[in-house]
């Protein structure tokens, strides 16, 4: 049986890991604690994510591991991309650690959720 509140928690755990990657980076360069600061920072990775969504790929499984993947590549991507036009420079250095946080951030909730998905199936006697 299909939730219908687990494509809107998905996203919402999308879009919170998206805030934190960027508060944290945000916050080891030292940069002003703001609200348009983040919000700036976060921008280009947030419209990754939502273009990544409507894809159905994602919208058929969101909180699995498959669509996690595709959620990080495309996150990513997207994201790069709109920085570097924003920017006119992309460092390799902030891809590889964008690359590696988002993963972390955007696939580490999803691996959580399946851990105790998968326990509570056990556990759980057949109806």
């Amino acid at each position: 049986m299909r939730r219908p509140r687990i494509p809107v928690l998905a996203l919402v755990a999308d879009v919170v890991a998206v805030v934190v990657f960027a508060a944290i980076g945000r916050a080891g360069h030292a940069e002003a604690a703001s609200v348009a600061g983040l919000v700036a920072t976060a921008a280009p990775f947030l419209a990754g994510l939502v273009a990544t969504w409507a894809t159905p790929w994602v919208r058929s499984a969101p909180a699995g591991l498959r669509a996690g993947g595709i959620v990080v590549v495309g996150t990513v991507a997207l994201g790069l991309l709109l920085r570097f036009a924003f920017l006119g420079r992309l460092p390799l250095s902030f891809a590889i650690v964008t690359t590696i946080s988002l993963a972390v951030l955007l696939l580490g909730w999803r691996a959580v959720a399946a851990v105790v998905s998968h326990r509570q199936r056990r556990h759980t006697p057949a109806r």
